[in-house]
């Protein structure tokens, strides 16, 4: 284990609820969204002009759901799940995740907050490459004020719980594409979060391995209840969802 894993001291934050891997129950009664937006607008200046992408966007995603969003490139896809995750801020409107509301949350309890609640997957795995699979997997534990042992306890735990174990001690360089999404895959479930946040996981995938990731995502939802919110342009990706929901021209609507 690299000496900087081992010997980091991060700020230690307030744990959530202890779920379990995969678990999606939020303490919040049953039909209480894990995840809602409320009249979401997001405006961007282009010099004197503005540009809005988001018209008034409303979204709840209850615990268990696998939910996804669809809709042409440039709509404001991405835009949207950064705004769901607290990455970004919206124009208007609020997101309240887990019960809390994010807009009265100053940056660093939005980012406490993400940490505890939010897995996330990105088209590109944005694994670190100087350390192993394991180690970047026990990464969001170490941020949420985990000892070293108890975050390797939960690598080793959210590794297994997908099946890849078998790559654990090798550097991102030495992974294929597929396994890099897995690796990224298992690091978004290791704080056993309320809502696993992905976009365009399969986007950089080859056809094997963009299916093999589908299956993996379908059996997390159904085996464990992961509550899942995925952005896709793969049409056989989103009809393993619960719901499909169309983005275009800033608005949002169901679709069969």
């Amino acid at each position: 284990m690299n000496s900087r894993i081992g010997n980091s001291k991060p700020e230690t934050l307030n744990p959530g609820p202890d779920l379990g891997l995969g678990a999606s129950s939020s303490g919040l009664p049953a039909q209480t969204p894990v995840l809602r937006g409320q009249a979401i607008e997001k405006e961007f200046r282009l010099g004197p002009e503005r540009l809005q992408v988001l018209r008034g966007i409303d979204i709840a995603v209850q615990p268990g759901e696998m939910v996804a969003i669809l809709g042409p490139s440039g709509s404001g896809k991405s835009t949207l799940l950064h705004i769901l995750a607290g990455l970004d801020r919206p124009t208007r409107g609020e997101v309240t995740l887990a019960g809390e509301q994010l807009s009265q949350m100053s940056s660093g309890e939005l980012a406490a907050c993400r940490n505890r609640h939010v897995g996330l997957i990105f088209q590109f795995h944005h694994l670190l490459p100087e350390f192993t699979v394991l180690e970047n997997v026990m990464m969001p534990c170490l941020i949420a004020g985990d000892t070293a042992p108890v975050a390797r306890q939960k690598a080793e735990q959210a590794l297994t719980e997908i099946n890849f174990t078998q790559r654990m001690r090798h550097r991102p360089a030495e992974l294929s594409g597929g396994e890099k999404q897995k690796a990224a895959t298992a690091r978004a479930l290791v704080t056993s979060p309320m809502v696993v946040m992905a976009d365009e996981p399969t986007g950089n995938l080859d056809a094997h391995s963009a299916q093999a990731l589908m299956e993996l995502f379908r059996d997390l939802n159904a085996r464990k209840q992961v509550t899942m919110v995925i952005v896709s342009h793969n049409e056989r990706f989103a009809r393993m969802a619960h719901r499909r929901l169309y983005l275009d021209d800033g608005l949002l609507k169901e679709t069969a």
